[in-house]
């Protein structure tokens, strides 16, 4: 008996991988068609959205969706991660640092902006992952890349000697690293930055409060099905029954001005297609429907 397909919110531990909560997935699904939206560094804590079965292939566009993060920034100290499991590059006195000039900085780093990746990340370079070449010792030089952070809200700050931790709250697309934003905001400010905590709180419309701890999770996944999660993330078009036959061949329907991927269904309600619009024209992008 195949594992259902749909989508598991799950509560990342600290100290997992992405990969570790997909293997304990796959084991528990009995299944090896299991992925992920979206990375979260093993620090880091909160909502992975895992997809099971046929689930996998709504998970590139659930990538692309906006975030929310909850995290504390440690001004004073720089590392080569840009987080607390790095190593200590500078140090400098950030208790004279006034919450206004915090404030100030991490405004300065919201709207569109180009925000270059930490080293240690998953971005490829003439085929190898960023973090394989430092830890070898041949740190790249990454190019920036455009991002979006709607908001960068500094919450609270609490002296710690002579350094600064600094709570905030991200909302930011896809992309966008909060490591980055720690370091940059360390940077702007003259002391040096990285994060102590990262906790993700939503992708898309997927939030904390429809995630399971991955302790709690045994045979009986709580799957949410297929055709509920892609109506919660995208829009949804109700197709006839003729159009829902042409759909699941390949075919195409008039376009309607959507933008972004739309949730096609049929008349009975099952998923029968995302698609989106080209040249006047919806085109499947995949196709759910047997």
């Amino acid at each position: 008996m195949s594992a259902a397909s749909g989508l598991i919110i799950v509560d990342k531990p600290a100290g997992w991988t992405s990969h570790d909560v997909v293997a304990r997935i796959r084991r528990l699904a009995g299944t090896r068609r299991v992925g992920h939206a979206g990375t979260l560094d093993p620090m880091a804590t909160g909502v992975l959205v895992v997809g099971v079965e046929k689930a996998t292939r709504l998970l590139g566009h659930l990538v692309l969706t906006e975030k929310e993060y909850r995290a504390t920034i440690r001004l004073g100290q720089a590392t080569d991660t840009g987080d607390a499991e790095g190593t200590v590059l500078a140090s400098a006195d950030a208790s004279v640092v006034p919450i206004e000039a915090v404030r100030a900085g991490a405004a300065a780093l919201t709207g569109d902006i180009e925000q270059v990746p930490p080293a240690v990340s998953a971005i490829k370079v003439a085929g190898k992952r960023s973090y394989q070449l430092a830890r070898a010792g041949a740190a790249p030089v990454l190019a920036p890349r455009p991002v979006t952070v709607w908001a960068f809200d500094v919450e609270a700050a609490r002296p710690a000697g002579d350094l600064l931790d600094v709570d905030v709250a991200v909302r930011c697309s896809s992309g966008t690293y909060i490591r980055a934003l720690a370091r940059d905001l360390g940077e702007a400010l003259g002391v040096g930055g990285h994060l102590t905590m990262l906790r993700r709180t939503r992708v898309g419309p997927y939030d904390l409060g429809m995630a399971h701890e991955l302790g709690t999770l045994a045979g009986d996944l709580p799957v949410l099905p297929l055709e509920r999660a892609a109506a919660v993330a995208f829009p949804s078009l109700r197709l006839t029954g003729a159009q829902a036959r042409a759909v699941s061949h390949g075919g195409r329907l008039p376009g309607g001005g959507a933008n972004g991927p739309v949730a096609a269904f049929g008349p009975d309600g099952a998923l029968i297609a995302l698609m989106q619009e080209k040249d006047g024209q919806l085109r499947p992008l995949a196709v759910f429907a047997p």
